[in-house]
């Protein structure tokens, strides 16, 4: 049976450098949150910190400690867990393979990484600012994807507008499963999840119960897809 028959849930979260509303940085909460989505797959954005060497959010040992999640080996230095901010979480065992980094045009460094799981490619994303760049930034992650057979996108697509802006992802089809952003008020569905034709949705949300209403600015979505 595969992974899909089976069931698969992804998730997507904007940790903002585990920095909550109260403006403290606590690991350990967002740790709680990441444990209470019961994903398979967890797209991280914000997941290092910006300066230096960007050091991680969350250090490698509590994640291999306190949760179980393996992190996906796409940063490109010993102390990051992601590349530009985006980190992969995989459900432990899960076989990963290749690793991609996609480079992401914009007035300010962005990148998206991607890697190859067993049935499916899974693509983590934090867009631009500015919904020019972040259309050329969909090109580049459609470009990136070609030719893959089954291929799931999640992130912080920063577009408010529910429907313009996103065509760039030809044909895989977005979904917003609610208001993720501001933590403390959501009113803009602004973290996604796309995924290619053949693959469906059977349910997807917004966490907005316990630590996750104010362990960042953003609320994690999820998405149960077979």
């Amino acid at each position: 049976m595969s992974l899909f028959n089976k069931g698969l849930r992804v998730a997507s979260y904007n940790i903002r450098k585990a920095k909550g509303l109260d403006r403290r940085r606590d690991p350990m909460r967002i740790v709680q949150v990441l444990n209470g989505l019961e994903a398979d797959v967890i797209a991280l954005q914000e997941a290092d910190l910006r300066l230096g060497a960007r050091p991680g959010a969350l250090a490698r040992n509590v994640i291999e400690a306190e949760t179980d999640f393996e992190i996906v080996p796409v940063a490109r230095n010993a102390v990051s867990l992601g590349w530009h901010g985006n980190a992969i979480l995989v459900r432990k065992g899960m076989k990963i393979g290749a690793v991609t980094h996609i480079d992401l045009p914009g007035l300010e460094p962005r990148g998206a990484v991607r890697v190859d799981l067993p049935a499916f490619s899974f693509v983590a994303a934090h867009l631009g600012l500015m919904r020019r760049h972040r259309v050329r930034q969909l090109h580049a992650i459609a470009k990136a994807v070609e030719g893959a057979e089954r291929v799931i996108v999640a992130g912080d697509f920063n577009e408010w507008s529910p429907h313009k802006g996103l065509e760039a992802l030809g044909q895989l089809n977005v979904h917003a499963p609610g208001h993720s952003f501001h933590a403390a008020r959501p009113i803009a569905a602004l973290d996604r999840i796309a995924m290619s034709s053949g693959l469906e949705m059977r349910d997807a949300g917004v966490v907005q119960e316990g630590p996750a209403r104010h362990a960042s600015d953003h609320l994690p979505i999820w998405a149960d897809v077979v």
